[in-house]
């Protein structure tokens, strides 16, 4: 509205036509308040609503130019065009079809669809009945013509980016595995593999990055100039400085690789390999391996060193952080995931926060907004943002935001989540600075379709599809549950929150169950919670990126601030996986991800009626927070578990060991960590454990200590005792590191040790006192244990192995071995065992600790049948589950999880 003369108010539909008022509908007269307060339908009573569905009530500011700051009544826009949807649908399954189908096809399905559609588009102009809206609608003629010309031409663009990984001398190289002298462009960043525990020792990592072979140099010396995508990777042992400058510095001894920038051109010597079965967009696999080393032939391009110097930057002002913070800030604003450990990143993965650690589009929409305001008021007067405040016309803001739009993909890389969002906010741009308006439906379904055109693989990319996903429940779903939730009077920021979070993960949980084969029961709370801190962590983080070039003080300054929603966030997603409930299995398979969606569907309609019961409603939330959080005490009454007068206990952690000995309430001294640091901390915490006054770790193989972060969160370690012989070096030093990262001191058990914590005591048998002896291996070295609880034995032997058994009898500390309640068979079980050792202690119970279908075929049937030839019951985690061991004296009881 506008004001006339007298200050009267002058209605957009009574002013006379203007000639930029030529060739619009004119909206009919409705009727009208009295008053001149704003109308609760406007765009900011509904925060991130399409200016499509609103209008805007507020006056014009007398002596406004609307040339600069836009229309201040844009003409209303009639139902969701959803024209484009078919079009970027039809694409989408062509290029995933096409991408390895042969030439032949490909060629019959285009010239079929150009036929059909130019059938359809020849019936249409001679007068054929037109579609539901003139001709104008989704399922139209011409709407199906269009949607066969685009599945025609991804088709064959798909088809061509597929014949481009078959053809060339490197396919045929890498069939022969052949040793070659290759010029490689890069283009991704180097990122290191996580380390994943295989049996007793953690996998090396590897650097892996991809790039483009450029130049290939044969075995006989012949030069073969090309253009193949290879994955690259280097082997853990390929540490070499760089024969010339990358514009990094590495330290000494310092490998080169995780420092190469994008378009950075280097020769290696390498041997070629044929890439797994559906391999993507990788012609083959380039293998550096040994003293295999990057010389540099090649700088990096301007813009690539300046987004180099910013990330290193960024890297650089989050380094007085916490770990957590330090970690996530740069993944969370720029996609720098190289300081988020394995530990961390499985926290984000159980409770659907992976997002957060690739930039997805919502980090480009809060920088976008800060340009140019919120999306619902990009072409009012009344739009905010800081070009406006600046005098930026829209042409301008629309270049600028261009501008942004291209820093932003070179800064975080174009991912399949950037590249989408960056697509959507070109379109918008465009749109800005063309004057014309329409919803984000268009402009995501355009951005799927040039995406799919420029870049076929990205239709066969869980990343892109759930990006996609993502954004449409965003669109489509979150509004209309966001508006059921404030007619319920729910508050409406929140209401907002919670059905965004609720309609992405309706849509995207099926994708997830495949990829993972599991459920997330906590994922909408966790993300809702998580909202809140996301804007100011990435607008902070952001804001520390500029700075750091500048003015590093600021960037600190800046990215202390953003460390407490970011450490926010990260507690939130340890919390949460930490839940004993927080998941559940679920097939990993198409099929599953079709019965999830079935359960979603049913459970949404459930819902829909379940609202309207708020008593009912409020015990179904409660029974789900029991499910989810199951309280030590309430789990205890309804399972049985654990026992309230239990002694020992031993955890399922699969193929590794931990063991619990009970030492007072809340109290408990763990001998080993196992292999999985949630495992061990969801046995923790069914048990009640808070206190561990000592932590045994008997030997430093990956399957006994590489749990200790588990054993560590939450609870007061008082000191770690490990054997003398720190083979292999990698865990000792991740060992000594999680330990003095806490402040925990780390001691050497030797045989003859006493001590006691509450009613549990404990002697340590074996290994002996210096010097320390040359064991055949780290299981030799293992600390023994014989602890008592109550009147009942347990005898606890690490991993040793038929010399040390026998070593250990003869010893003065074992001399004295005689028979026990349990005991906690050496190496889970395996064949190799002293006959003399068992039938010298003949315990009662015999409890095994190893993985479901291991491939070490433990336990052995022949240790099986020696341990029950003596009279013992077996147990064993990978059948019975954890194993608690209660009772005193001669009444001793077994419980089972």
């Amino acid at each position: 509205m506008e004001e006339g003369e007298g200050g009267q108010r002058e209605l957009p539909w009574a002013r006379p036509p203007t000639q930029r008022d030529a060739g619009r509908p004119t909206a009919p007269p409705r009727a009208v308040r009295a008053d001149t307060r704003r109308p609760p339908d406007t765009a900011d009573a509904v925060p991130g609503a399409p200016d499509a569905q609103v209008r805007s009530a507020r006056p014009t500011a007398p002596g406004t130019a609307r040339s600069r700051l836009g229309d201040p009544h844009p003409r209303q826009e009639g139902p969701v065009d959803l024209r484009l949807v078919g079009p970027a649908l039809a694409a989408w399954a062509a290029a995933a079809w096409a991408l390895d189908a042969s030439t032949a096809s490909i060629a019959v399905v285009t010239g079929v669809c150009l036929v059909v559609a130019g059938g359809l588009l020849t019936v249409r102009r001679a007068g054929a009945p037109a579609g539901p809206q003139g001709g104008r609608g989704p399922w139209s003629a011409v709407s199906a013509a269009a949607a066969l010309l685009c599945a025609a031409a991804a088709a064959a663009s798909a088809g061509l980016h597929g014949a481009d990984l078959r053809r060339g001398p490197v396919p045929a190289l890498a069939r022969q595995y052949a040793a070659v002298t290759a010029e490689v462009e890069v283009t991704s960043d180097p990122r290191l593999t996580r380390p994943r525990i295989k049996g007793d020792h953690a996998t090396p990592t590897a650097v892996l990055l991809e790039g483009e072979v450029r130049r290939l140099t044969r075995a006989d010396g012949t030069v073969v100039v090309t253009r193949a995508p290879v994955l690259v990777i280097v082997d853990a042992e390929a540490h070499a400085a760089p024969r010339a400058s990358t514009g990094v510095v590495t330290g000494p001894g310092r490998s080169p690789w995780p420092a190469l920038l994008p378009s950075t051109r280097v020769r290696v010597t390498a041997r070629l390999a044929p890439p797994l079965t559906g391999g993507g967009r990788v012609a083959a696999v380039l293998r550096v391996r040994g003293a295999g080393q990057p010389e540099i032939v090649g700088e990096p391009s301007g813009a690539q060193r300046w987004a180099g110097r910013l990330r290193a930057g960024l890297r650089e002002a989050t380094d007085g952080l916490d770990p957590d913070a330090r970690a996530l800030l740069p993944g969370l604003v720029v996609g720098d995931t190289s300081r988020v450990t394995s530990e961390l990143d499985d926290a984000f993965k159980k409770t659907d926060l992976a997002h957060l650690l690739a930039v997805s589009g919502g980090n480009f929409t809060l920088l976008l907004a800060l340009v140019i305001g919120p999306a619902g008021l990009a072409q009012r007067v009344e739009r905010r943002g800081l070009a406006p405040r600046l005098g930026i016309s829209l042409r301008g803001t629309a270049l600028l935001g261009g501008a942004l739009t291209l820093g932003f993909v070179i800064v975080c890389r174009p991912d399949p989540s950037v590249l989408r969002a960056a697509a959507c906010g070109a379109v918008a741009l465009v749109a800005l600075a063309t004057g014309r308006r329409g919803s984000l439906i268009p402009a995501l379904a355009t951005a799927v379709l040039l995406l799919v055109l420029y870049d076929p693989w990205l239709a066969r990319g869980y990343g892109f599809l759930l990006s996609v996903l993502a954004t449409g429940a965003l669109l489509t779903v979150a509004p209309r549950w966001g508006a059921a939730l404030r007619r319920r009077r729910v508050p409406p920021r929140l209401a907002e929150a919670l059905a965004a979070a609720a309609a992405a993960q309706a849509l995207c949980a099926p994708v997830v169950a495949v990829l993972s084969a599991r459920v997330s029961l906590v994922a909408v709370p966790c993300n809702l919670l998580a909202e809140f801190a996301v804007a100011p962590a990435t607008v902070l983080g952001f804001a520390a990126l500029g700075a750091a070039p500048v003015a590093m003080p600021v960037a600190r300054g800046l990215a202390w601030c953003a460390g407490w929603p970011a450490g926010w966030i990260a507690g939130i997603a340890r919390t949460g996986a930490s839940l004993p409930g927080a998941g559940v299995d679920w097939p990993g398979s198409w099929t599953g991800a079709l019965l999830l969606a079935v359960v979603t569907a049913v459970l949404v309609l459930a819902g829909r009626r379940l609202v309207r019961h708020p008593w009912l409603t409020g015990v179904c939330a409660v029974l789900l927070l029991l499910v989810v959080v199951q309280p030590p005490p309430l789990t205890r009454v309804i399972t049985g578990w654990p026992p309230p007068d239990w002694r020992f206990a031993m955890c399922d952690v699969g193929q590794g060991d931990a063991t619990v000995l009970a030492a007072g309430e809340d109290t408990a001294v763990v001998v080993d960590a196992g292999p999985d640091p949630t495992l061990v901390d969801r046995c923790l915490t069914a048990l009640g454990v808070t206190r561990v006054p000592l932590l045994v770790l008997t030997h430093f193989h990956a399957d006994h200590v590489a749990g200790l972060p588990g054993v560590l969160r939450g609870r007061s370690v008082g000191a770690i005792e490990t054997t003398g012989f720190e083979e292999p070096p990698d865990q000792a030093l991740f060992v000594h590191a999680q330990a003095a990262a806490r402040h925990i001191p780390v001691m050497r058990a030797v045989a003859g040790e006493r001590r006691r914590t509450g009613p549990l005591d404990w002697q340590v048998l074996w290994p002996p006192p210096d010097p320390v002896p040359a064991p055949d291996g780290p299981n030799d070295a293992s600390v023994a244990l014989l602890a008592r609880s109550a009147g009942l034995t347990l005898l606890l032997l690490g991993d040793l192995e038929p010399p040390a058994q026998q070593a250990l009898l003869r010893s003065s500390a074992g001399a004295a071995l005689g028979p026990v309640d349990v005991l906690k068979v050496a190496h889970h079980g395996s064949a190799y065992q002293d006959p003399e050792l068992i039938r010298r202690v003949a315990p009662r119970l015999a409890l095994i600790s190893c993985g479901r279908d291991n491939p070490y075929g433990h336990p052995a049937p022949r240790t099986v049948a020696a341990l029950r030839g003596e009279g013992a019951l077996v147990l064993r985690t990978d059948e019975d589950g954890a194993i608690a061991v209660a009772g005193a004296g001669k009444g001793l009881r077994v419980a089972r999880d």
